[in-house]
């Protein structure tokens, strides 16, 4: 089997996806918050904590360029963490004293409102720009309406998923595949134009592909979404992610 520290040939320099067009540390900790149903003033430090670096350490196995505030954020939460440790003060003096949580959850709150209305700035219908739109029934929105963009994040949790099946079904590799991420998105490109709809992201994915193969197949896919190529989106958070090109 593969190790997830050997998914690329040695021949050739591990290909690397840079994130400034993805979603950063905030982005992530909202994710892991709203995944886990946690309430957001009242963190379980160490559980998140531990998810961080589990996606940190999937990050750097797939090569992705980690920026510094990532890493950044590692050492607050594991800050965090410690002081929680610590001896819980009585009741008189945790009321005067600070939540080690709380700098935290202010810049969560503040960071969710401002992507709050960015969405709403954009999904907000051009009216004031001279520009005229075709009324259509509800029937004709609701598809359209149930779209959400789905991110960074939700991508590694389904590819995390297609790399586990994978391992489970191929106990050994034959041979490392010569498929390149050029390769990979002109393959995806051309799947799209011929279906002519959007598919599911696991489709991209066979059951029969090596771990080497889907990783490629998911460095080829961020390299669309950062190039508008294609979108990415769900129904409703957390469900089935579907790929169209844009």
């Amino acid at each position: 089997m593969m190790s997830e520290n050997n998914f690329y040939s040695e021949e050739k320099s591990p290909y690397t996806v840079r994130l400034e067009m993805f979603e950063g540390p905030l982005d992530l900790l909202l994710h892991l918050i709203q995944k886990n149903e946690m309430d957001i003033f009242n963190i379980p430090i160490a559980l998140i904590t531990g998810q961080y670096l589990e996606y940190l350490k999937w990050m750097k196995t797939l090569n992705l360029d980690i920026a510094g505030d990532y890493l950044l954020m590692a050492s607050t939460l594991l800050h965090i963490k410690s002081r929680m440790l610590l001896p819980q003060p009585s009741v008189e003096e945790e009321e005067e004293g600070d939540d080690p949580r709380a700098e935290l959850v202010r810049r969560l709150l503040e960071y969710q409102r401002y992507k709050m209305a960015a969405v709403e700035l954009v999904q907000r219908p051009m009216l004031d720009r001279d520009v005229f739109i075709r009324l259509t029934s509800a029937e004709e929105r609701a598809p359209e309406e149930e779209k959400i963009e789905a991110n960074l994040f939700d991508l590694i949790d389904a590819f995390r998923k297609a790399l586990s099946r994978a391992m489970e079904e191929s106990f050994h590799e034959v041979t490392l595949d010569r498929l390149s991420v050029e390769d990979k998105v002109q393959e995806i490109l051309l799947l799209l134009q011929k279906e002519k709809r959007s598919l599911p992201f696991h489709l991209l994915f066979p059951e029969q592909a090596s771990s080497r193969v889907i990783v490629i197949t998911f460095l080829a896919i961020l390299e669309l979404v950062k190039a508008k190529w294609i979108r990415v989106f769900q129904a409703a958070p957390f469900e089935t992610i579907r790929i169209s090109p844009v």
